[in-house]
């Protein structure tokens, strides 16, 4: 295969993404949790079920950016363990 004699500095200068995934899942929650509560508000207020839906699809990326804070958090701790063996 050609992958099996690859020379060159990629493991070496490689940066992780998580990173950026951190922050971008810091921002999706702040924005979607903000989100959820303006569409909230907006059904309350006006009765509509569109405005409904729109909170719960905001909620929803609020939830997944959550979880995936959660890994990122997961995967840090067991990084920082293996470091420590």
């Amino acid at each position: 295969m050609w992958l099996r004699n690859r020379e060159g500095t990629e493991p070496v200068t490689a940066r992780s993404p998580l990173g950026a995934r951190r922050v971008l899942s810091v921002v999706a929650l702040v924005l979607g949790a903000a989100a959820a509560v303006f569409f909230v508000v907006r059904a309350m207020s006006t009765g509509e079920a569109v405005w409904a839906w729109e909170a719960a699809i905001a909620a929803a990326v609020a939830l997944v950016a959550a979880v995936d804070l959660l890994v990122l958090r997961h995967r840090r701790s067991r990084r920082r363990d293996r470091q420590h063996q």
